[in-house]
């Protein structure tokens, strides 16, 4: 019998797509929210909305995989020129979650200045056997070597699950001279350091300051020049501020580090609530 005839073989040849790869150049900013209206003012002027994004964005959620010595964490913070980080990720509502909801199983890495990002679409039920179990699960044949590598770095890394971001994006797709740019605007941007099911009905803390979006432009080749200009225009500031470190420093895993954007009474171990969200207690 083969892989794909296998108890998850059906719903794996609905739900799984093969591998994906994106290279790509990406520069990122800090927004003050009373700026958000005219960026997307510009950008809805030279670039289309990406199709899932609706009024407030569309709902992103990741789980971070790292070792206990938070290795990923650390070459990050130390820039190294080639480093990598695994992930689990959810575009949707978390209550409507299950295991059979396709979710990416993601490899995203740095090449010198280049990220790029590999990824393959299963059930979420698979991914947490994929990444949680180190084991291998159903998949295609073009699926394989990604699967392994992903194993490799489960094994040989001692890899487990670390902290979770979650936000509500926008995007915007260029087209004719600036096809291949995307640019995103993420809202509200979310952390937790325990419960790990995607779907978990749990508090998130907030791990930038609720008056901030992260803008991050992202480009095949090269960053048009009204985009860069735009930026200038605006006051964006550029920022080397990572989701996942940011949610490690949050939450006191790790010390802050120069790249750490600070919340509001950053010092205490709570931030205030926002809409509803309640900061979950700082790890010591």
């Amino acid at each position: 019998m083969s892989q794909a005839d296998g108890p998850d073989g059906g719903h794996l040849r609905r739900t799984a797509s093969a591998l994906h790869s994106f290279n790509r150049f990406e520069i990122k900013y800090l927004l003050s929210y009373k700026d958000v209206p005219r960026l997307r003012e510009i950008l809805r002027s030279r670039m289309e909305p990406d199709p899932y994004t609706v009024k407030g964005g569309y709902p992103v959620c990741s789980l971070y995989y790292d070792s206990r010595s938070l290795r990923y964490y650390w070459e990050k913070i130390e820039g190294l020129h080639f480093r990598r980080k695994l992930r689990i990720r959810n575009y949707g509502e978390r209550h409507e979650l299950t295991d059979d909801t396709p979710v990416y199983v993601e490899i995203k890495q740095r090449v010198n200045r280049v990220t790029q990002k590999r990824r393959v679409k299963v059930p979420y039920l698979l991914a947490r056997r994929l990444c949680n179990d180190g084991a291998l699960i159903d998949h295609l044949p073009e699926q394989r070597p990604f699967l392994e590598e992903v194993l490799s770095l489960v094994e040989g890394h001692g890899l487990r699950a670390t902290a979770i971001t979650a936000y509500n994006r926008e995007a915007y797709l260029g087209s004719d001279a600036d096809l291949g740019l995307r640019v995103t605007i993420d809202h509200r941007v979310r952390g937790r350091d325990r419960d790990f099911h995607l779907g978990a009905e749990v508090e998130n803390r907030l791990i930038v300051p609720p008056q901030k979006a992260i803008v991050e432009v992202k480009a095949n080749e090269r960053v048009p020049y009204w985009a860069t200009d735009t930026a200038a225009r605006l006051g964006m500031e550029v920022v080397r501020v990572s989701k996942y470190c940011q949610s490690i420093e949050a939450h006191g895993m790790a010390p802050r580090s120069v790249f750490h954007v600070p919340v509001e009474d950053d010092h205490d171990v709570h931030s205030k609530p926002e809409h509803n969200e309640i900061a979950a207690p700082a790890r010591r």
